[in-house]
């Protein structure tokens, strides 16, 4: 039984959350989302200034669902009122990023240099070898942040690469001569 389910999700104020049919709506300061759940799984309630999501039936796929939607829901929640960030660090040396508009030009050792186009909804900000992936949607927000970071991971030898700020990498010993 899902214990994340069962948990209610707090409305705070300055936030409004509609369902309609099988979709879920919610406004607040920072923008707005949608989410579309399979309502013959699940049934949205709000009461209170909680919204609580119920399971419809017994099968398997309403019992997985059923977590899930509420912290989707909540994810938005908080998306509309604090949003979501990530950082990351690029090393290496030669290695360049600057904002150009709604494209980040990277210079990461490839015989060309690679532009990346920056998504509805997501603000990018360059600080150094630092850049911020900022937005209200957490979906969006980790995906464009991992999509980046897919363009040159972090290596184990030198270090050189995209990680997340606060990430450990193992390093590797290189090759050694033989005396």
């Amino acid at each position: 039984m899902s214990r994340i389910g069962k948990k209610p999700i707090v409305i705070p104020s300055g936030v409004t959350v509609e369902v309609k049919d099988d979709q879920v709506l919610v406004q607040g300061p920072k923008g707005k989302l949608s989410f579309q759940f399979k309502d013959r799984e699940v049934a949205i309630r709000i009461e209170e200034g909680n919204l609580t999501v119920d399971k419809k039936g017994s099968s398997k796929e309403a019992a997985a669902i059923w977590g899930t939607t509420a912290r989707i829901v909540e994810n938005m929640i908080i998306g509309v009122t604090e949003g979501y960030q990530k950082k990351l660090e690029l090393n290496g040396v030669g290695f360049r990023m600057a904002v150009a508009g709604k494209k980040i030009n990277l210079a990461l050792g490839f015989s060309h240099p690679v532009e990346v186009e920056i998504e509805e909804g997501i603000e990018v900000k360059i600080e150094g070898n630092v850049m911020t992936v900022a937005g209200i949607d957490k979906h969006l927000v980790g995906q464009f942040a991992a999509n980046i970071k897919r363009l040159k991971p972090v290596e184990p030898y030198k270090g050189k690469g995209f990680k997340y700020v606060g990430e450990f990498v193992r390093r590797k010993e290189g090759k050694r001569s033989a005396a």
